[in-house]
């Protein structure tokens, strides 16, 4: 047995199904001046609860080393930019949402979700811990608190008039080491007849997907839609409506009430989703019994590819930094003896090191003055608009490389 509890039942969890190693944490970007310094690293491991099925790491690292300095800005995503304003639009279509109804995000980021809203003339609050990523929020108009969110929080906004009608939280409920504090706290803010609406990467997705990069310290916990219900419902906040969507590999977005109130029923898409989850088994760990083996190939075959193309005198060099690419890269043990720097569009990254690996970022720019043969993605959910920006690097014979699900080579 690993010897830790559950963090949604509190039951003691069985041994991890996939262990990646000790890695440092995967958005400590290293500065010029530390990069001699020892990182500090911990265990990254995933294990299944049999009791309330949820799918967790086995250690976790302080929220404050997590998310004090935080250098994920979500607006330097067109395809996140694009995602929040249509969901804005179906959202204030949905409920009926203007200038009498109040909504809520929690972990609002740099405001690329609620600016939408504002354009709209929908009240927003944002509830944002990282205080550098709030103070972009503000300056678009986004009015924001540095807090992390939970019983507390929600006592002190509920006690200063705040029960919003509609509570957002994209991206957000993965990276919560209490989630019976901060579900309860949404169940205590919530207004009587609202909604709750929580957005994640969808764990049968993340498997079937061999998606073994979404794994990292800020994500304590990886949820299918059995978890989820088990969570919300033991809170008073049943879920009744389900949405599948495209981003970070395969998401859900979830649509929860109170108990109380009556007016919500389960969906059809509910329901049919409850069926697949049931028939892939994802309530067994029989289920994820497999997945380590196939981690295992993807990193054989990565290597496998970057050895035969350095051997040939080819460079590499990768695009972006997100979280998932730094677990990828320590797990596989790349380091610029394979990939001589990466690019990013965020300036917040600029001048810095990839922890662990150590290898350069640099703005975009440099990729162009490189010339490489290969480009490497890293945020692979990404390439689409990756390579569409990219598409230039064709003129002298430029390919892209995409690790996940499995290596392969776009000309």
């Amino acid at each position: 047995m690993s010897g830790r509890a559950c963090l949604g039942c509190a039951a003691a969890l069985a041994d991890p199904f996939l262990d990646l190693g000790a890695q440092p944490l995967a958005n400590a970007f290293i500065r010029p001046e530390d990069a001699a310094r020892p990182e500090p690293r911990f265990p990254l491991a995933v294990a299944y609860c049999a009791r309330c099925h949820l799918v967790q790491l086995t250690a976790t690292a302080p929220p404050e080393a997590l998310f004090e300095e935080y250098l994920y800005f979500t607006s330097y995503s067109d395809h996140f930019l694009a995602h929040a304003r249509a969901m804005a639009t179906a959202l204030v279509e949905r409920f009926a949402l203007g200038p009498g109804r109040r909504v809520l995000e929690i972990a609002s980021n740099d405001g690329y979700l609620l600016q939408f809203f504002v354009e709209r003339g929908v009240p927003v609050l944002g509830v944002e811990p990282a205080a550098n990523v709030a103070k972009v929020a503000e300056k678009k108009g986004v009015p924001t608190i540095v807090k992390f969110f939970g019983r507390q929080t929600a006592h002190e906004l509920a006690a200063a008039g705040h029960r919003p009608d509609l509570i957002l939280g994209n991206n957000v409920l993965a990276q919560v080491p209490d989630l019976n504090d901060f579900v309860s706290g949404i169940k205590m803010l919530l207004a009587s007849t609202g909604v709750v609406t929580i957005e994640f990467p969808h764990l049968l997705r993340t498997i079937d997907g061999n998606q073994f990069d979404q794994v990292y310290h800020e994500h304590f916990s990886y949820f299918s839609l059995y978890s989820a219900e088990r969570i919300f419902a033991a809170h008073g906040l049943p879920i009744y409506d389900v949405e599948e969507l495209p981003t970070h590999g395969g998401s859900i977005r979830i649509y929860a009430g109170h108990a109380e109130d009556t007016s919500k029923g389960a969906t059809n898409r509910l329901l049919a989703l409850r069926a697949r989850e049931a028939d892939a088994g994802v309530d067994t760990l029989d289920y994820y019994a497999g997945f380590e083996s196939r981690v295992q190939e993807t990193k054989r075959k990565l290597l496998a590819f970057l050895v035969e193309a350095k051997n040939a005198g080819k460079r590499v060099v990768g695009y972006g930094a997100p979280g998932k690419g730094n677990t990828l890269l320590n797990y596989c043990g790349i380091r610029t003896d394979f990939v001589d720097f990466t690019v990013d569009r965020s300036p917040h990254k600029h001048g810095k090191f990839l922890p662990g690996t150590h290898i350069p970022i640099f703005p975009p720019e440099k990729l162009w003055a490189a010339r490489p043969d290969y480009v490497l993605i890293l945020p692979w959910n990404l390439k689409s608009e990756i390579m569409e920006q990219l598409a230039g690097i064709r003129e002298w014979g430029g390919r892209f490389v995409v690790p996940i699900p499995e290596v392969t080579i776009y000309p």
